[in-house]
């Protein structure tokens, strides 16, 4: 297999489990490059422990996660300066303003667009010099977004990233950004509880539910398959697992 034909992201038989609860089972899922892929799933299904998973950090109890063909735990600090990530919730050091996390970040990244992480934050009115913790969360948001977006990165991996987004900030994630970068061939990997907004951009997606991976696909296939939209898919395999 070529390095074009080859998984940008790849969960191999990947276990997830706290104490006795697990939250994934025997995953094997294939990300392939320029696509755009939404993992769903209800709240606790397991989704961002896949994502920490897919980022090396955190180890699977059992299966590998793969990043460009190699294992993401043991090879992490090399493999994450092709990816740009958004985590569920923001963190940065609470004194440190967006201008500041920028100039650090620019030092890890041989490739950094500054004039995109202004225009960003520019184009939502995010102040670049307030200290972080005195942002709102949406602002938190916005700035992560930019920080992943300016190195330019291979993959982009973001963990429901339109929390507390309004509803301009949200179109701009989902329609006008992740498109975009779809289009360049740069590949996304997302969760997300905006269906809506999924549907208008993930060309494929999968479905946790009852630590499994209820189905994977091609999003308009699924959908003509079953005769339905993707909220009503969703809520259809989400009551199936409840009942298994």
């Amino acid at each position: 297999m070529s390095a074009a034909e080859e998984p940008v992201l790849s969960f191999a038989g990947v276990t997830v489990a706290y104490g006795h609860r697990i939250v994934a089972e025997g995953l094997d899922l294939d990300v392939s490059r320029g696509s755009v892929f939404a993992l769903l799933g209800r709240n606790g299904a397991g989704k961002s422990s896949l994502v920490r998973c897919a980022l090396g950090l955190q180890r699977p109890g059992k299966g590998r996660a793969l990043l460009f063909g190699r294992d993401s735990w043991r090879h992490r600090a090399s493999l994450l300066r092709r990816v740009g990530f958004v985590p569920e919730e923001p963190g940065a050091p609470p004194a440190s303003s967006a201008r500041q996390l920028a100039s650090f970040c620019r030092r890890l990244h041989p490739r950094w667009d500054g004039e995109s992480f202004a225009r960003r934050l520019e184009q939502f009115g995010v102040p670049a010099e307030l200290r972080f913790d005195r942002l709102s969360r949406g602002q938190k948001g916005i700035v992560m977004l930019a920080l992943a977006l300016a190195p330019e990165p291979e993959l982009l991996v973001l963990d429901d990233p339109t929390l507390g987004l309004d509803a301009f900030a949200r179109r701009f994630v989902f329609e006008e950004l992740v498109g975009e970068l779809a289009d360049r061939g740069t590949t996304v990997f997302l969760t997300s509880h905006d269906l809506a907004g999924v549907e208008a951009i993930a060309d494929r997606v999968g479905f946790l539910s009852a630590g499994r991976l209820a189905t994977a696909g091609s999003l308009e296939e699924l959908k003509q398959r079953h005769q339905c939209s993707l909220e009503d898919l969703f809520l259809r395999i989400c009551q199936e697992g409840e009942a298994a």
